[in-house]
Order: C-alpha cells, then sequence, then structure tokens
C-alpha cells in the first residue's frame, strides 16, 4: 500500500474545515477576496461540499470543505474520507482541527482506497502531512491493514479460494517472523477437523486449516478465529442467484482476522497471537454434504445438518473447538454469518456477543472512539433449547427462523468452554454503497475497534 501520509517538512496546500452552523466565523477569517470568491460561489459549510481559493494567479492556494455539524443524527465522522477523491493533485495539511483530527486522518488514508487488480485505476495523487499530536504510525498500521482486508475480499474467488487465502495468510507470517502450517484435505480427517472437512469435500479446491502463531509464548494467549468460506453455493440447500451474487465476500471474517492480525504483529503487542482460519467453498456435487446429514464434531458433540446454507458456524465450531483448547486469555471469532443480523441492525453496525461484562463495555467504548460501529446483543439462554436435534446432540440451524443471529451465537458457545473470555462478532464485510472512507465492496468490520481494546490490555 502507497501511503496516504507526507513528510511533515513539506511544502502544503492548508484544508480548512467548516460547517453550515461555523461558517460564518471561518467566513470572517478569511481575506477579503477569499471571503468574496467563496461566497459568489455558494460555499456554505454544507457537508461534503469542496471549494478551491485561488490565488491573484490562479494557483490553488487554500482547500474549503464543508463538515457536519457536530451532534447532528446525520453525523458523519469520516467525511474527510471524501478528500482524496475530491481534492487537485498535491501535499495537504489540516488547517484547522476537524471533530476528530485523528480519524480525520484515519479517513483520509481510509478514503485513498482504489481496488485495481483487475482494472486499471490510478492512485489518488493526494497526501497529507499528519496533523500534530496524532500517532500517524499507528493510524497508517489500520489503514494499511484495512487494505489487506478490503483487498482479500474484493478478490473474486476464482482467484481466492482456499489455496489463495492460505498462501495470503502464510505471506502476513512470513513478514512478522510468525509461524505457519496448515492442514489440507483428507488430512482434516486425519487430524479430526470432520465439520471443516465435510463443508469443503465437495469442492476440487481442497479445504484446509490455516494455522499462524506470533509472539513470546509466555505472554498472554489471544486467538482469533475467521471464517474462510471463499464461496458460499449454499451447498445443497442452494441459495438463489441474487443472494450468490457476493458470496466471494463469504471470506469476509477471515480477511478481517488477517487484517486485526496484521495490526497485533505490527505494533509488538505483549500477546501470544494464534490466528486459526478455516478456508473451504461451499460447493455442490455428488458428494457435497446434505441435510439431515449428521458429522461428530472435533469437540465430541454430534451434529445434525439442518441447512447445508449455515456452513460457516460448521467450519467455526471446529477451529473453536482446537482454538479452546489452549484456554486462551482471550478468544475472538469473527464471521459472515447470518442474513439475520444485516434484517436486525444492517450492513454497517455489526452485533457482538460476549458474556463478558468488562470486555463488552470495552468493545462498545472502542467501537465508538474508532468509528467502526458494534452493536452488543445477548447470548439469550432461553433460545438454547431450540438447537435441540431429535437425532444429535445440536442442529446447525433450528427451524423457525426467529433470532438467526443469536442462535447462530449460541451454537457457537457450545464450542467454547476453557477460554478466559470469548467474543463473536457476525459482520457483513462488506460496503453495499459507497460512503466517506468506505468505498462500495469489501470492508473492515470490527477489527480496528477490536485492535484498539488489544492495545490498551496488552500494548
Amino acid at each position: 500500500m502507497t501511503s496516504a501520509f507526507a513528510p511533515a517538512s513539506t511544502a502544503t496546500t492548508p484544508i480548512t474545515f467548516a460547517t453550515i452552523s461555523t461558517w460564518d466565523s471561518v467566513k470572517a477569517g478569511l481575506s477579503p477576496a477569499a471571503r468574496q470568491f467563496a461566497e459568489a460561489s455558494g460555499f456554505t459549510g454544507k457537508a461534503g461540499k469542496l471549494l478551491a481559493l485561488p490565488d491573484a494567479e490562479g494557483r490553488i492556494v487554500q482547500i474549503l470543505f464543508g463538515l457536519d455539524d457536530a451532534g447532528r443524527p446525520a453525523l458523519d465522522r469520516f467525511r474527510a474520507g471524501q478528500l482524496p477523491a475530491l481534492l487537485p493533485a498535491g501535499i495537504y495539511r489540516f488547517d484547522n482541527a476537524p471533530q476528530d483530527a485523528r480519524l480525520a486522518a484515519l479517513a483520509f488514508a481510509l478514503g485513498s482506497y482504489r481496488f485495481n487488480r483487475y482494472r486499471k485505476a490510478e492512485p489518488y495523487n493526494v497526501k497529507l502531512v499528519p496533523p500534530q499530536g496524532v500517532d500517524i504510525a499507528d493510524v497508517a498500521r489500520m489503514a494499511e491493514a484495512a487494505t489487506l482486508a478490503r483487498d482479500l475480499i474484493n478478490t473474486p474467488s476464482n482467484d481466492m479460494g482456499p489455496e489463495e487465502l492460505a498462501a495470503a495468510a502464510q505471506d502476513l507470517a512470513r513478514r512478522y517472523g510468525a509461524e505457519y502450517r496448515c492442514i489440507v484435505g483428507d488430512e482434516l480427517l486425519a487430524q479430526n477437523f470432520p465439520l471443516i472437512h465435510a463443508v469443503g469435500m465437495a469442492s476440487p479446491r481442497a479445504p484446509r486449516l490455516i494455522d499462524l502463531s506470533w509472539g513470546d509464548a509466555s505472554h498472554p494467549k489471544v486467538t482469533l478465529v475467521g471464517k474462510g468460506v471463499c464461496f458460499d453455493t449454499g451447498g445443497l440447500d442452494l441459495k438463489p442467484s441474487s443472494a450468490m451474487l457476493i458470496m466471494k465476500k463469504d471470506m469476509g471474517g477471515a480477511a478481517n482476522v488477517l487484517a486485526l492480525a496484521q495490526m497485533v504483529m505490527d505494533a509488538k503487542l505483549r500477546v501470544r497471537l494464534r490466528v486459526l482460519i478455516p478456508a473451504v467453498e461451499n460447493a455442490v456435487a455428488g458428494n457435497a454434504f446434505r441435510p439431515m446429514d449428521i458429522f461428530r464434531s472435533r469437540k465430541g458433540l454430534t451434529v445434525e445438518i439442518g441447512n447445508t446454507d449455515a456452513e460457516g458456524r460448521l467450519v467455526l465450531a471446529d477451529a473453536l473447538a482446537l482454538a479452546d483448547e489452549e484456554k486462551p486469555d482471550l478468544l475472538i471469532d469473527l464471521g459472515t454469518l447470518t442474513g439475520a443480523a444485516r434484517v436486525a441492525l444492517g450492513p454497517d453496525l455489526p452485533p457482538f456477543y460476549t458474556n463478558d461484562e468488562t470486555l463488552a463495555a470495552d468493545i462498545a467504548r472502542a467501537a465508538q472512539q474508532e468509528n467502526d460501529p458494534l452493536w452488543r446483543l445477548p447470548l439469550w439462554p432461553a433460545y438454547d433449547s431450540w438447537l435441540d436435534s431429535k437425532t444429535a446432540d445440536i442442529n446447525n440451524a433450528p427451524s423457525g427462523g426467529f433470532a438467526g443471529s443469536i442462535t447462530c451465537a449460541l451454537f457457537l458457545q457450545r464450542f467454547v468452554q476453557a477460554a478466559t473470555r470469548w467474543l463473536h462478532v457476525d459482520i457483513y464485510g462488506w460496503t453495499p454503497s459507497a460512503k466517506p472512507a468506505r468505498p462500495e465492496g469489501g470492508e473492515c468490520q470490527a477489527a480496528r475497534a477490536i485492535y484498539s481494546v488489544l492495545s490498551r490490555r496488552y500494548g
């Protein structure tokens, strides 16, 4: 990733922020000529509007940019993420403080992202000199990790299958000196990962379990588990074509776990980090797993298949069981799991689940501070019985359709017993329509908020 930031010694063009309510005071600080030009151009400080102010020779000497008024319901704290696409080529600095200079700098970097693997898209030829007092190394770390997640999700499944996802994880391991191993194909059965194997066995692209370890073994164990379903047809419970259209993003949990791992390793947090990614393709073939099949999981629980399109929780179950065997201090899983979460909270606000009240409060606080929205939903015990099966220990997809995200979380909870703390996040991993700093396509969700919590605990 090319950095969005320039050295502080560089000559710059100032960006002056205004809102509708502050525009009069900002305007009063302009030169008479600039004030007249702004008024003649109709600039009012409206959010997202940009005006370039010229000097007498026509050279741009100042940028005016409108922000949302603080406290308004429509406040977008990433509004500065529009700047890279709007600005003329050049190097810029913030002339006055936006509502949050750190978030504005991060938004600028996130808004500089372009996915150009298959279609030429020139990078935005703009740079920002970092605002004073901002830890720009940490901001750049977050932006680079978001680029990794976005690139992995945006890559279509023909070029991002289980093998390619494993290669991306291996590249990350090499970069930071992490240990890497991968269990592939029928070896999954030999090493007791039957659910991962079952979901991926119908695809010619062999399923696998990616396993990355980093850090001092004496430090607290933090284990990240990411759903790596590289494409999801729904299996024999086939998705309609409209629901299959963006299923390249169904490995979004894995992409975001790798982004989170990159931040942790780059910041050298004092943890013993482990990353587990069950990477599969849920395909349709004569040997595909079927509704009402029963498999014994790694944990020993027998699982009846209520729906082959609820495959993400199956592969996560085996990976969580392995992670739980080490009794980590903190076990976190991310996955693009349920449409129910999107019905309840939409694409921008993933639900998270935990029974640890301190962790829940820390996550909620970090989500707000990092503008990385998350909303807690309950592990509601009364719904646990909905997972009952008449022929097995548990059913992966209870009938009825109610509380789908909660019942998925309760299913996963059955495979976590020994970990000191567990956090489950049901992300979407996709921005359906572009917003400031968030282009349409693959998205880094939850990773920045979780990294912020980890930094405070283990920095």
